[in-house]
């Protein structure tokens, strides 16, 4: 089943990524709480939330032998059994909150230089998805993620 494993947010640039047991997604302006949420309703929409397979996180595990936590990408959505590339260009569902996928999240500087050298090149293609809230609620770890038909 594909869902969500994890919500992680940070209140501000730089700080710790929180989980949390819910979060509203708020259709224009991201995640309420989240260092990039807008509540003009004009945030970026490559920015307002970003999601990442567990199974990539535990394949580079597996693959390295180096410790990677799921907070350390620094992805909103930590999933479980969906292919998030899959979802590029398209409208889906996590929970009742519709979301649509803007682009794939490469690894970056910042990422391996928070983490290890590897990362770059270990997660092209796996780094997650940045997508746009289309229609807004809460999203709770165990929610369904579906592509809209």
């Amino acid at each position: 089943m594909s869902r969500v494993v994890q919500i992680l947010i940070a209140a501000s640039e730089g700080a710790p990524m929180s989980p949390m047991q819910e979060v509203e997604a708020v259709a224009g302006c991201g995640l309420r709480g989240d260092r990039y949420f807008r509540p003009a309703g004009d945030a970026d929409p490559a920015s307002q939330i970003t999601l990442i397979e567990r199974e990539c996180i535990d394949e580079f595990v597996a693959n390295s032998g180096l410790a990677l936590a799921p907070e350390q990408p620094r992805r909103n959505l930590v999933t479980s059994g969906v292919r998030l590339n899959d979802l590029c260009g398209k409208r889906f569902r996590v929970g009742d909150v519709v979301l649509e996928g803007i682009e794939l999240c490469e690894p970056c500087r910042t990422f391996a230089e928070r983490t290890y050298a590897q990362i770059v090149k270990a997660f092209v293609g796996k780094g997650g998805l940045r997508a746009r809230i289309v229609s807004g609620g809460l999203i709770r770890p165990g929610d369904t993620v579906s592509e809209v038909a």
